[in-house]
This record gives C-alpha cells, structure tokens and sequence, in this order.
C-alpha cells in the first residue's frame, strides 16, 4: 500500500509522509490505498509551503487599472499578413491616386499659363474722374454750338429784315419814279446814281452782317474747344 511505502521512503531517507503525496499515471492516490500492479512509475510530489491567497484580487485590481488599447496593427489576418502592412498598402494606393490627380493639375495650370502668356495683352482705362470731365466736356461742347447756331439764326434774322427793308424802299422809289416825269437827263443820272448807292450800301450792310456771324460762331467754337483742353489738362 501507500503507507507502507511512505514508512519504507522515511526510513531510508528521512523524509516525513506529511511532506509528499504520490501520484501513479498523473492521478492522486490516497496513504490506505494500493498500489496496483503493472501500473508503472510512481511520482513522489513535495508539498510546498504557501502563502493566505489574494493573487487573484490582486490581479484583478492591476488589470482594471491598465488600459486598454485600440492599437491592432501588430495583428495578423487570416492569411497571416500583419493588419500594418495592409493598412500601409491602402494608404499606398490612396497617395499614388492622389499624385495623379496633381500631375494632371500642374499640366493644366501649365497650359493655361502659356495660353495667357500667347494672348494679346488688353489694355483697360478705368478713371472715373477722366469719365466724369469728358461727359461734362460732351455737354459743355453741345450747349456752346447749340449757342452758336442760336446767335448765327439771330444775326440771319437781323441782316435778312434790313435787305427786306433796302428792297422795299428800291421798289417804292421805282414806283415813284415811273410816276415822276423824266424831263431832265441830269435827274435820271441822279436817281441811278442814287439807286447804286443803296443798292452798295444794302449788300454792303448783307456782307458785314454775315461776316460778324461767322466770327460769332467761330468764337462760340473756340471758346468750347479751350474749355475742353482745359478739362483733358486737369
């Protein structure tokens, strides 16, 4: 039995039955059991001394404190791969996609650039007070020939009253000699020459009032003209 060979194992060796238990083909047999036969080897187990416990609680406690990670690059997937290298072939294939598209950017932005660079430069003039001064030119420039006109009309008028006048005198002295006997030679060269005189003196008074127009309105026009430079100097 079991107790006789813990007394024979004491005997020889010293060693207390309390301080080993046996075990035959990894299973426990009690002190009052047997040994059967043909069971083989028997292993002789030390007990060992052993503290009140509370390993558990205390592992329990230190894993509530760790923190747990989200990090899963050092897994593997079912083929084996490590989830990091797959992770850095997405990230890969997104970059490359990516390049391509700022190549072709570049290429436009390129193109566009020689474009501009081929077109014919246009020029723009943008100065509100140079707008301002010519439309005010314009006006000033339409009211002074308007002025013109008016004053060449009058001075028409005035010279084309007197001719009508000088006419209708001619023609009432006309009348008047018709009625007048012609007796004397003398008094028909006197008349002629009277005749010639107004006649002179009616174109004379046509021509100085035409004259006195036109300077009129070439003043009225050079005076606008001078208003004019004057604004484009400013």
């Amino acid at each position: 039995s079991v107790r006789k060979l813990k007394d024979q194992i004491h005997n020889e060796a010293g060693i207390l039955p309390e301080d080993y238990y046996v075990l035959v083909n990894g299973r426990r047999i009690g002190e009052e059991d047997l040994i059967p036969r043909g069971c083989g080897p028997l292993n002789m187990v030390l007990r060992q001394k052993g503290g009140k416990g509370g390993f558990g609680s205390m592992l329990r406690a230190i894993g509530a404190q760790i923190e747990k990670t989200t990090n899963r690059e050092a897994c593997r997937d079912l083929s084996g791969r490590r989830l990091r290298d797959i992770n850095e072939e997405k990230r890969l294939k997104v970059w490359l996609e990516k390049q391509k598209d700022v190549e072709s950017e570049k290429q436009e932005r390129k193109k566009q650039k020689l474009e501009r660079l081929l077109q014919e430069p246009k020029f723009e003039f943008n100065d509100k007070e140079y707008e301002k001064a010519r439309s005010e030119m314009t006006e000033k420039i339409d009211d002074a020939v308007e002025k013109g006109f008016e004053k060449a009309v009058e001075l028409a008028g005035s010279s084309g009253g007197t001719k009508r006048k000088a006419e209708e005198a001619k023609g009432a002295d006309g009348k008047a000699k018709k009625k007048k006997k012609t007796t004397l030679w003398i008094a028909d060269d006197l008349s002629s020459s009277s005749e010639t005189d107004s006649d002179d003196d009616s174109s004379d008074e046509d021509a100085k009032s035409s004259a006195k127009s036109s300077k009129e309105v070439k003043r009225t026009s050079d005076e606008s003209n001078q208003s004019c430079s004057s604004v484009i100097e400013k």
